[in-house]
């Protein structure tokens, strides 16, 4: 069967453009919107779709709270890549609307929090409500005897549902952006390019001083860059917490590797969730060195010097 691809929608969302951006050369028919973050992770744990896409994080809202649950939850999925996308907001109508003649918007929430700067400058006494994506507002609006006259959403979603743009430049932070993962079913890793990310799910052993330091400090002692730290709740009762971690590097290289072995050694479970390219398009990263004596070369030329040993040789 040809390639199909499952992406948060409906048409018009960034995690369309997210999708397109990651299959540039993919014809249009094989991308398909799906009304809800778990209805992707569903539709390609079932085998459906070779691959789906979903938001992970944005740069002012921070974590994605359906996808983090569905990568702690439920069988898992890989994650073979990555994509930032700049979020750019529109405000958009139907054709006789203007500026003026908004009271009521459409929006996703996180699109919400990250205009409300502009919509108390703007519009004060407009009524925001919050629904299930901007395209889906943008679809609302557009529609004959529309509660709402206005949406906020993606230049993408006014072109897509034949909206006219009121404003541009909707946005608080002109530099915002949200990260997408690629996710499908597990096998094998993208190669290593030397620019590369791993993601996982640490589930701490017992609750006991200091467990969260044991965790950070299997990266530290090996100079492994941590990118990212999010507690999550188990769902086994209150104060149990899992930790989302994402780590500059792969899995193939020593210095990962080994602090992925430490963590199995020290939490009850380990969920790896990928290791694949990173996405640094437009960001300015300073580059990061491991401090001599933790390259992966010296992981490697340790190995080998245990080896020699434990073969009996001269060390």
């Amino acid at each position: 069967m040809p390639d199909r691809y499952a992406y948060l929608g409906p048409e018009g969302t960034f995690t369309e453009v997210a999708l397109r951006t990651l299959k540039p050369d993919t014809p249009a028919d094989a991308f398909v919107p799906c009304s809800g973050v778990d209805t992707v992770f569903e539709s390609v744990r079932r085998g459906e779709f070779t691959g789906g896409v979903v938001p992970l994080e944005n740069s002012v809202e921070g974590g994605v709270t359906a996808t983090i649950a569905e990568l702690i939850n439920g069988e898992p999925l890989l994650i073979s890549a990555e994509v930032a996308v700049p979020v750019e907001f529109v405000l958009v109508g139907q054709a006789n609307t203007e500026l003026a003649d908004v009271k009521h918007i459409a929006t996703h929430s996180h699109a919400f929090a990250q205009c409300r700067g502009w919509l108390a400058r703007h519009l004060p006494d407009a009524e925001t409500h919050t629904i299930s994506s901007t395209a889906a507002a943008a679809q609302a609006v557009a529609e004959p005897g529309s509660p709402y006259d206005a949406a906020i959403c993606a230049r993408v979603a006014a072109e897509r549902y034949k909206l006219h743009v009121l404003a541009t430049g909707v946005g608080d932070r002109a530099d915002a952006a949200t990260r997408f993962i690629y996710l499908r079913r597990p096998g094998a890793l993208p190669e290593p390019t030397g620019a590369d990310r791993t993601s996982l799910v640490a589930f701490l052993s017992n609750d006991h001083p200091g467990a969260l330091v044991e965790l950070l400090n299997q990266f530290a002692i090996r100079s492994v860059n941590l990118t990212r730290l999010e507690s999550r709740p188990t769902g086994d009762g209150l104060g149990n917490y899992c930790f989302c971690l994402d780590a500059d590097g792969h899995v193939a290289e020593a210095r990962l590797g080994e602090a992925l072995m430490g963590l199995r050694r020290i939490c009850k479970d380990i969920r790896f969730l990928g290791s694949y390219p990173r996405d640094d398009a437009g960001t300015e990263l300073t580059p990061f060195l491991p401090r001599r004596d933790t390259t992966n070369a010296d992981f490697h030329e340790a190995e080998l010097w245990l080896n020699r040993i434990r073969a009996g040789e001269a060390g």
